[in-house]
């Protein structure tokens, strides 16, 4: 038997396994590391965070990215580049990491790398009949193994393409095996800079779990704080948007794109919800000279009243009346007072975030990608039924060190 095989098959047999899960969002503020601990699959996994950190990029890195990030015309040269780079890039910061926590590599099982997303691709957006739903992440998982010397799963997306998917959201299979509970009807909402939320029933029956994205979360809000104040990555607290106010011109033309009439399942990406579509707004509303605090305000308004518009779509037809349903929030949109405030005013829900049951909200997505490469490895079958968009599928490439 291959060593390395021999390797996995040994890791998959231990009643429990160390799992690295990283994840760099569409926000492109850095890489999430969380070193995890994982007993169990399925419904039976049980997760212990050891550590967690946030390795924020440089301004290098942000900008090597951004070249060509959610971009239709790039330099395919500097793609294939930063593939590899990436790659490199991300096993340097677990190996600080894990110097800083004192963590020999021998005591860690498996990485799992969500890698950075350059382009997401579903077919709602290209609207090409003859091509699939498509995605790609950069950040090669066999250069983080070989760096490292961890056996790395990566690619995660592509399963979930292949099975008739559109490779997100991804979360509904760890928020299904950690925090479903029968007699509860939960929503596991994420606000990263796209939001999308989980629906997990209090039947506690996977084939009645829902998932899709809503729409915008942080990213426009973030992307407007930067192009006007250059020295701020987000608005901190809702700092600026607090003292502006919202302009209902702008944020039915922000409404208007046929996006949010599609069916559910859906996802989107940056390559929709960017500064052109914002600005094609203000000009179909006549709304470009607006103060930029009111600006601010809009596209928050914009996020909250787009998430709770999906959210009440989702469940109208459910058994039990919304004020039956608990919200546990994450992402970085769970740290924004207006977001949230207005979210509690257009849903009548009971509103927690996910450390209320154990998880922290920052570390939710790394910790959930964790999750996925020990079901993986050591899984067994998760019936989902055959809906559209929750394939039941085990997903990741493994890539061994040697």
């Amino acid at each position: 038997m291959n060593s390395n095989i021999e390797s996995l098959y040994k890791i998959a047999q231990k009643p429990t396994r160390t799992i690295i899960g990283l994840m760099s969002g569409t926000s492109l503020d850095g890489l999430d590391i969380a070193l995890c601990e994982i007993s169990g699959s399925g419904k039976k996994t049980e997760v212990t965070l050891l550590e967690f950190e946030t390795v924020n990029y440089s301004e290098d890195i942000n900008s090597e990215i951004r070249s060509v990030f959610a971009k239709q015309s790039i330099d395919f040269q500097k793609l294939v580049l930063l593939n590899e780079w990436i790659g490199v890039l991300h096993a340097d910061m677990i190996l600080k990491c894990l110097h800083q926590w004192g963590i020999s590599i021998e005591k860690v099982d498996l990485i799992a790398s969500h890698g950075q997303t350059v382009f997401h691709a579903p077919k709602i957006l290209h609207q090409q009949e003859k091509f699939p739903n498509a995605t790609l992440q950069i950040g090669d998982g066999d250069h983080i193994a070989v760096k490292t010397g961890i056996i790395t799963l990566s690619d995660f997306r592509q399963k979930h393409l292949a099975a008739g998917g559109e490779g997100a959201p991804l979360a509904v299979y760890g928020d299904y095996f950690l925090f479903s509970k029968k007699g509860e009807n939960r929503i596991m909402l994420n606000m990263g800079g796209i939001s999308n939320f989980t629906y997990l029933p209090a039947s506690n029956n996977p084939e009645e779990v829902f998932v899709t994205d809503t729409g915008t979360g942080n990213t426009l809000i973030d992307a407007f704080t930067k192009l006007y104040f250059p020295d701020k990555s987000y608005d901190k607290d809702a700092e600026i948007a607090k003292t502006g106010n919202v302009n209902q011109e702008l944020l039915i033309s922000l409404k208007s794109d046929s996006f949010f009439t599609k069916p559910f399942p859906k996802t989107t990406g940056p390559e929709l919800f960017n500064v052109d579509y914002v600005r094609n707004a203000q000009a179909n509303s006549t709304t470009k000279n607006i103060a930029i605090p009111d600006l601010l305000a809009t596209l928050t308004r914009f996020s909250s009243e787009t998430i709770a518009e999906a959210i009440h779509v989702a469940i109208k037809n459910k058994t039990d009346p919304i004020e039956k349903f608990t919200i546990y929030m994450s992402g970085g949109g769970a740290h924004n007072p207006l977001l949230v405030k207005w979210l509690k005013e257009l849903l009548p829900c009971h509103f927690l975030n996910s450390n209320d049951i154990g998880i922290s909200g920052d570390a939710k997505e790394a910790i959930l990608f964790a999750v996925l490469a020990n079901e993986t490895v050591s899984g067994g079958k998760s019936d989902f039924g055959t809906r559209k968009g929750i394939p039941s599928v085990s997903m990741g490439k493994i890539s061994f060190p040697h």
